[in-house]
């Protein structure tokens, strides 16, 4: 019978086994014949611990907001989410106009972004050359990463004398009869933190929208083209396929303007009422937050205050896990395509 290296290592590897008080080379040794490598075992649990970190503090981050929002929620129950009173000097609380301003500024952003990112997002994927497609979709990277008290100052400074002296009086003196013009032009309000968002969401939806277009295999494009579509039928086609995609990107977008904090904090107004006119002063659950947590002085109304960070906290993970979601699926649908 033939000699085999094979069966001289395996005699080896069991004689190992069965010998007692192996050194530490034979211990590594029968680790990496099982197809484990220590390097390897020991990055995978480190970067385990990592992730358990993460999730465990925030974990104890909803824990401690849900601990310290239980006075609040005793005492008023379900009545926190629908009563407009906000008074702290009776101890009385309701989150309805801060819930009321969040969505509201946040959709009519959505409403004026949406448009204007599609279109961008278009002209980056579509028509743009080569030369000018790389530092168009830089700079609107950009503009996601300027801080948001930036954008606040601007708008205090710029977007609100602008508004207060040319574009409302315009809109209440042509279009006063509808609604959303209806009231003095205070610059403060509304629409500048409409306006405000917009900017803020616009790089957001525009990047992933255009990413989303780009994923689109250039067969789908080249179908179109040899069964005789034209430029904007050939986008119409690209348009169908990215449409869950730009939709998990506008969720995004309306989260992070869900969220926002100073800049809206800065141009809003500070008034917890509700009123669809834009031009009426408004706050935010964010705003809220940002303006009397530190002049909070009775233990119900910190209560209250971190009860309406909770639903923040929950509306903001909601709308960008669907986001994640939706983007995620598209993305994956068209890499195996």
């Amino acid at each position: 019978m033939p000699f085999k290296k094979t069966d001289y290592r395996n005699e080896k590897l069991q004689q190992a086994d069965g010998s007692k008080g192996s050194s530490p080379a034979v211990s590594f040794f029968k680790f990496r014949s099982r197809g484990r490598n220590a390097g390897d075992f020991i990055f995978q649990n480190i970067t385990r611990i990592f992730a358990l970190l993460l999730l465990s503090f925030v974990l104890v981050m909803v824990f401690e907001m849900v601990r310290q929002s239980i006075p609040s929620i005793n005492k008023f129950g379900w009545g926190f989410i629908t009563s407009q009173s906000w008074d702290p000097v009776q101890d009385h609380y309701g989150a309805l106009p801060f819930i009321f301003g969040t969505l509201y500024s946040s959709l009519i952003a959505l409403l004026i972004a949406l448009p204007l990112s599609v279109g961008i997002a278009i002209f980056l994927s579509e028509f743009a050359p080569k030369w000018l497609e790389q530092p168009m979709s830089l700079l609107v990277e950009l503009l996601a990463a300027i801080p948001s008290i930036v954008y606040g100052l601007f708008g205090m400074f710029v977007m609100t004398p602008w508004l207060r002296k040319t574009v409302e009086p315009f809109l209440g003196d042509h279009f006063g009869f509808i609604f959303l013009f209806k009231g003095p032009p205070y610059g403060l309000g509304m629409l500048a933190a409409a306006l405000i968002l917009t900017v803020m969401i616009l790089p957001i939806i525009t990047s992933i929208s255009r990413d989303i277009m780009k994923a689109i295999p250039d067969t789908q494009r080249e179908a179109a083209f040899a069964l005789g579509a034209t430029k904007w039928e050939v986008v119409k086609v690209v348009l169908t396929g990215a449409k869950s995609g730009i939709l998990g990107a506008t969720l995004l977008g309306l989260g992070r303007a869900v969220g926002e904090t100073m800049a809206v904090t800065m141009v809003i107004g500070n008034r917890p009422d509700i009123s669809f006119s834009l031009f009426e002063p408004g706050h935010t659950m964010a705003s809220v937050l940002a303006n009397e947590f530190t002049e909070a002085t009775s233990d119900l109304y910190i209560s209250s205050l971190i009860e309406i960070a909770l639903l923040l906290f929950v509306m903001t993970v909601i709308l960008n896990a669907i986001a994640r979601l939706i983007v995620w699926s598209v993305t994956k649908k068209y890499n195996r395509a």
